[in-house]
């Protein structure tokens, strides 16, 4: 592998860390793929019309309840419906717990699928599989992540990449499967770019857009801005010889590094401090701000964890006894900071005018069992649960599909991780149609065939 690390040096390497500031192996990553979106335009492929859609894609790690959050039972047996209360809201379709009353405001704007169900294990990384592609990895065959398939069909739009996750990857989920947040059979070129820090940290910054210390440690010995460090390496690079055999990818990545649209996008100090705390000063808050910002300046498609392993950290997964936490515990740890980072989100890209062009999907690996656990919590559950989208397109205030009455199974409408994917790309402007080169050169279809995007939320 070559890096290249300033005054036209190059050299083979074995060690790849993150911190290198351009490796020709990872160059993919960063969402050149402007030759596939072209071929795409030209087949019909790509809807036109909503080629300038993004999508942010929240995935709800570890799997919030169903019965306490978006889809109340209040007339059930007690260990059926949980201590809360459903609200109403701005929807006159739509009542919801009233730990999230800052969704009830904003509940116009967004639609419910309480039908949702997989097939798969009840284990955390099968579910991340399924409802981040469509599909369960079976035969060696890795699916794409949605927004990897944005990336190969559509490339990026400016010095942003196409397809970036937030704040990193997903952690382990306990199948040691991997958890779909990948470029699957599409090829590492199309992993995500994972932020890999915290937003909300006082001394956030985004490591790859740093220099290395090859550059960052000469330089500042002699007192020089690592801004005048970077634009000194990129003019010496571009005048050698070395330059001119890479191709126009390589350009294009190599100025990522040294993009002030790239350093502005990411650059959190540049909001107003209400705007921060409008968000919420906490690592998910901060996130959907960064999410925002950067699907304003031309990120095609975001995905925000809520939470990055159910192991080490609070999150959705509410067995109730520890390391977990209760339905109670839910209330007063996860609740708030989820409940105000998406209304402010979602508020913040209506007033700006961003909301029909923005699609914003509500995931997650499961639901939650009907039955309270007698450790006061509830385990896991993937015959029924809800995810909720709104923008793109998409009709707010409806409710689509039922559950029975215990929250158990889809009583009618079933929605599937595939048709959940279906939805997505029909918000992007895609063909269901599309055909991905798939394993071996295998034509492989973005959805299986009979899965259908959800056509009462448009």
């Amino acid at each position: 592998m070559l890096k290249f690390t300033g005054q036209g040096a190059a050299h083979t390497c074995s060690g790849v860390t993150r911190r290198d500031f351009l490796q020709v192996g990872t160059l993919g990553a960063m969402g050149l793929s402007l030759p596939q979106y072209l071929e795409a335009k030209d087949q019909g492929l790509v809807d036109k019309k909503n080629d300038n859609r993004s999508a942010i894609m929240i995935f709800n790690l570890g799997a919030p309840s169903q019965l306490d959050t978006f889809d109340m039972k209040p007339d059930a047996p007690a260990e059926i419906r949980g201590p809360f209360k459903p609200i109403h809201t701005a929807s006159p379709e739509i009542d919801i717990s009233e730990i999230l009353p800052l969704h009830a405001k904003v509940a116009d704007k967004f639609s419910l699928v309480r039908s949702c169900y997989h097939t798969a294990a009840a284990v955390h990384d099968a579910g991340w599989q399924m409802m981040q592609t469509g599909r369960i990895f079976t035969g060696g065959i890795n699916t794409p992540h949605i927004g990897s398939v944005v990336d190969y069909l559509r490339g990026r739009k400016t010095d942003l990449p196409a397809n970036v996750v937030l704040p990193e990857t997903m952690g382990r989920g306990g199948g040691n499967l991997p958890n779909g947040q990948a470029g699957g059979f599409l090829g590492k070129a199309h992993d995500p770019f994972a932020l890999m820090a915290d937003p909300s940290k006082p001394d956030f910054k985004v490591p790859d857009l740093l220099p290395p210390k090859e550059i960052g440690t000469a330089r500042l010995e002699r007192r020089k801005k690592i801004r005048e460090v970077v634009d000194n390496t990129i003019d010496y690079f571009e005048s050698t010889e070395d330059a001119k055999l890479l191709n126009g990818n390589f350009h294009s990545a190599y100025r990522l590094m040294t993009s002030k649209q790239a350093r502005e996008a990411f650059d959190l100090a540049k909001e107003p401090k209400k705007v921060r705390e409008r968000y919420g000063m906490n690592r998910f808050g901060q996130c959907c701000l960064l999410a925002r910002r950067l699907v304003e300046s031309g990120v095609r498609f975001v995905t925000i964890n809520t939470f990055l392993t159910v192991f080490n950290e609070i999150t959705w997964d509410i067995h109730g006894s520890k390391p977990f936490t209760s339905i109670e515990g839910m209330k007063n740890i996860v609740a708030p900071m989820y409940d105000q980072g998406y209304s402010a989100l979602i508020e913040d890209l209506y007033d700006r005018g961003m909301l029909d062009e923005t699609l914003v999907c509500n995931v997650a690996e499961f639901g939650r069992t009907p039955k309270v656990n007698p450790a006061g919590g509830r385990d896991h559950w993937p015959q029924c649960f809800t995810c909720y989208f709104a923008g793109g397109g998409v009709q707010g205030g409806r409710v689509v599909g039922s559950s029975d009455p215990i929250g158990g199974v889809p009583a009618d409408r079933p929605v599937s991780p595939g048709d959940l994917a279906a939805t997505v790309y029909h918000s992007l402007g895609f063909d269901l149609h599309t055909i991905l080169p798939g394993p071996s050169g295998r034509p492989f279809p973005i959805v299986d065939v009979g899965k259908h995007e959800i056509r009462e939320l448009f």
